[in-house]
């Protein structure tokens, strides 16, 4: 692991952050990015400003910097955090709850895994 980071009480629904996090889980950086900045889901923005993070956090205190497309996903997650309740009125004079739902969103990265040529003459012949 080189570095994480963590987005908490944003105000969304785990469940439609979890839908976005499918598209991008195990791919770079750069990859991530531009998937993201495609998707139509709102969840996007929060995700992609955890990423950016995390990626800033990689570089800071280097000697070698290192690019975007060196940086891999490694670990994604969007935990339930603390739900806002509220109350509407129902029929027959009843209240009926209102959950307002908010996520920990949570980003870790890791250096690429880089293919010797080797390695691929290895796995091609078996």
């Amino acid at each position: 692991m080189l570095s994480k980071a963590k987005a908490k009480y944003v105000r969304m629904s785990p469940r439609k952050v979890r839908l976005v996090m499918e598209l991008i889980k195990g791919k770079t950086v750069e990859d991530a990015n531009a998937i993201l900045g495609t998707v139509n889901k709102r969840a996007s923005g929060p995700i992609k400003k955890v990423i950016d993070s995390a990626f800033a956090n990689v570089n800071f205190d280097r000697q070698a910097k290192l690019l975007e497309k060196d940086v891999v996903i490694s670990k994604l997650e969007a935990g339930g955090g603390p739900m806002l309740t509220r109350y509407r009125a129902a029929t027959m004079g009843r209240a009926a709850p209102i959950k307002h739902r908010t996520v920990h969103i949570g980003v870790e990265l890791d250096a690429a895994a880089v293919e010797t040529k080797t390695e691929n003459k290895q796995s091609e012949s078996k």
